[in-house]
């Protein structure tokens, strides 16, 4: 189909390059679908989990791994496409007619700007509903076997739940969260005044979040009042039951603050920065940087082009193999850059916007000095 704006060369180049893609895609992905079976099929064949339930959780799987397989297949098509291309001369004959490096390739530099869009949809949309889809029904599968086992209601139990709602001067902790049977265990919630001095404080056998009136409810505890200035008991009263109304921390939100910034989607990143950025907490930090990258990463796709075109197209007395060794050194560089920025990111030594965009600026520069020396 004739593709306007885009005359012969340009197709034929774009058509190489997406076939070599495709290709290089559908091999990436098999071999991390390998790797995941090699992790953990064994375990949910043990657990007894059936066939059908296997593979609706590698299928919900397999899209979170797009965000790596995609830079990853763009890089080594581009390398091998554009070599092959240097080396049968075709790329120097182009360019002997008067046309530019960029003219060139142009049907590249659309096409990244089409997967920069591509890779936008994948960390917004695919690729948070693949990790939590993936992950709930992970869950899910241990629950069951663990109900088959034990018979019990406290299953996919989370010890030691630890909470500090600053912006409302409420302290939590949970002795245990149930995320099976969505109940917390061993309950104490402490308000404090702008001190951060305690003025009452509920202790509960048991506590449920009621996710429609964005309340709690507690069993069998006790409420102490506090002199904030002394410290020392006013009064306290015991309840058999209690419903506080503006009690409205989600235990879902309490979980995620524990778990690793890189285990979380997009969705469950933007939740936490947007929760506690008012708050100065500690802990938000190396979530910030995480959430920042997914966003930065957006430009990968031009980035990668921009880092694979200076070294694969060299100059006719250099091998393409010099440059292809170049391509995937800087590409490497890139990620060590990455993970540097992070730790200084993680760490304050940086603000996160800077630990997240600085990777992407270092290698848009390095591109566009090399850019500048091509003939």
């Amino acid at each position: 189909m004739s593709q306007p704006g885009l005359n012969l060369f340009d197709r034929y180049l774009l058509g190489e390059w997406l076939k070599m893609l495709g290709l290089l895609i559908g091999a990436t992905t098999g071999l991390l679908l390998m790797t995941a079976l090699y992790d953990n099929l064994r375990d949910l064949i043990q657990i007894g989990v059936g066939f059908g339930d296997i593979l609706q959780y590698y299928t919900a799987l397999m899209p979170s791994y797009l965000s790596v397989v995609l830079p990853l297949s763009m890089l080594l098509s581009l390398l091998f496409v554009l070599s092959k291309l240097h080396r049968n001369n075709e790329l120097t004959a182009i360019r002997s007619a008067g046309l530019n490096i960029f003219a060139t390739t142009r049907s590249l530099w659309l096409a990244g700007l089409v997967l920069c869009g591509v890779s936008l949809l994948l960390n917004a949309k695919v690729v948070p509903w693949s990790v939590e889809t993936s992950r709930s029904l992970l869950e899910s599968f241990e629950f069951n076997a663990e109900a088959r086992q034990s018979g019990g209601t406290t299953l996919g139990l989370v010890s030691g739940v630890a909470f500090d709602n600053q912006p409302q001067n409420r302290m939590w902790y949970i002795n245990r969260y149930s995320r099976f049977a969505q109940k917390a265990y061993g309950v104490t919630v402490s308000e404090l005044d702008k001190q951060r001095r305690e003025k009452t404080r509920i202790m509960a056998r048991e506590g449920v979040y009621d996710a429609v009136r964005r309340s709690w409810t507690f069993w069998d505890g006790r409420e102490i009042w506090f002199d904030p200035e002394l410290g020392e008991i006013m009064r306290t009263v015991s309840f058999t039951e209690k419903n506080v109304p503006y009690f409205s921390e989600d235990p879902g939100l309490m979980l995620l603050i524990d778990r690793k910034p890189g285990d979380l989607s997009f969705y469950e990143l933007q939740r936490i920065t947007d929760y506690f950025s008012a708050e100065n907490n500690p802990k938000l930090t190396r979530y910030e940087v995480r959430y920042y990258s997914l966003i930065a990463n957006t430009l990968g796709p031009l980035i990668i082009i921009a880092i694979a075109i200076p070294f694969a197209v060299s100059g006719v007395r250099v091998s393409p193999a010099v440059g292809v060794s170049k391509s995937i050194g800087l590409f490497f560089t890139y990620y060590l850059l990455s993970t540097m920025a992070t730790m200084l990111g993680g760490n304050g030594l940086i603000e996160p916007v800077w630990a997240a965009v600085m990777p992407n600026l270092a290698m848009i520069g390095l591109a566009a000095f090399f850019f500048g020396r091509m003939r």
